[in-house]
């Protein structure tokens, strides 16, 4: 089988022109990585980028990639037109039997369900409803991205959802679901863990109203560093923006928090060694890349009870869930995991086995391979 993989090469995301190898987000990275030699299956990744850069033809045996130069008016502002356009001349060439658009953020899914093929999209982020929680403004980057989710998800053969939660949100519009958890990069059940000197408590996540950091400082608050702890801070800041202004407050406020700015994959490999557990109290999440990997790499994980995360996690035998509207719920499910070390390392041994059963590249890859099959 032949699948044309349309996602978008982080060189392009973040300005990295210089790099001569494409790397991907986080969960299409991992999937690939299960797809690669796999029998059966010639896959063709394909994005389009606004620069030359220097790239391989081919990836892996059966894995070839093509980077679409398109000019600066073939983006968002039109539409996308010039992705459309470009990815449709390349799969002329190519001829696959299926396109799969990861996500709907940006290009992907509209080069997917207009290339004259058929197409599966892949849901990352439910941008509808991060448009509604967020109050976007009209013609903002969220509402604009809300808009062409409405527009693509009928038009696919269907959607693989990353959680229940997803699938609940676009059945209304797709003509049919599955639900597939994301892969997490096998680096990750490789971390090897280090007792910190004093109890590390570690959220990663970009500085935001909807990650709720400056909610989970204040609970934190609550536990008057009995038995003492440290709180870490990994994430993109924008200091212009009045909610990370307030959160770069609260932190230098208090002696046991910190913010180490954005990681990369080996930055939060290194935090994650470094933690004694991590802590998400996100209003909303699909399914959160971060809580896979520490699920992997044997952290106990206090997560929300939002979204996807509750298909990630079992409250009280692969990690605790919290209210995060509610300071108090968060305060107690951090100072039970925090003072109780028995529990806690029942508890992330259980998530590692999880994780290895679930979220392993090349499982994750054999079932979008039975997906394309029924597609096709």
């Amino acid at each position: 089988m032949k699948v044309a993989f349309i996602t978008t090469d982080s060189r392009e995301h973040f300005q990295q022109y210089d790099r001569t190898e494409p790397y991907f987000g986080t969960a299409p990275q991992a999937l690939l990585e299960g797809m690669m030699g796999m029998e059966g299956l010639e896959v063709h990744v394909i994005s389009c980028v606004r620069q030359p850069m220097q790239s391989p033809a081919k990836l892996a045996s059966n894995m070839f990639y093509h980077a679409l130069l398109v000019g600066r008016w073939g983006w968002m502002r039109t539409g996308f037109q010039g992705c459309i356009r470009a990815v449709r001349r390349m799969l002329r060439e190519i001829q696959p039997d299926l396109v799969h658009g990861q996500g709907t953020e940006r290009d992907c899914s509209l080069d997917a369900v207009f290339s004259g093929y058929p197409s599966v999209l892949t849901v990352h982020g439910n941008m509808r409803r991060l448009a509604r929680l967020g109050g976007a403004r009209p013609f903002s980057y969220v509402w604009l991205s809300a808009r062409l989710e409405a527009l693509v998800l009928p038009r696919a053969r269907g959607v693989v959802c990353i959680s229940n939660h997803t699938r609940q949100e676009v059945e209304g519009l797709a003509r049919q679901t599955w639900v597939v958890p994301n892969a997490v990069d096998p680096a990750y059940f490789n971390v090897v863990r280090r007792a910190a000197a004093i109890p590390t408590v570690v959220c990663v996540a970009n500085i935001s109203v909807i990650k709720n950091q400056n909610r989970l400082i204040r609970a934190l608050d609550g536990l008057g560093q009995q038995p003492p702890f440290k709180a870490v801070f990994h994430g993109l800041v924008q200091p212009q923006f009045p909610y990370d202004a307030e959160f770069m407050r609260l932190v230098k406020e208090r002696p046991w928090c910190e913010y180490r700015g954005f990681a990369d994959k080996a930055g939060i490999r290194q935090a994650l060694s470094e933690a004694t557990l991590l802590v998400l109290a996100s209003l909303e999440d699909n399914c959160p890349m971060v809580v896979l990997e520490a699920m992997a790499a044997g952290v106990p994980v206090v997560a929300s009870r939002v979204g996807g995360v509750p298909d990630l996690i079992e409250h009280g035998e692969t990690g605790l869930l919290l209210e995060p509207e509610d300071i108090s719920s968060i305060t107690k499910a951090v100072g039970r995991m925090l003072t109780d070390e028995a529990g806690r390392a029942r508890m992330a041994a259980k998530a590692r086995e999880r994780a290895k059963q679930r979220f392993d590249p090349r499982a994750v890859a054999q079932r979008h391979l039975e997906i394309y099959r029924e597609v096709r």
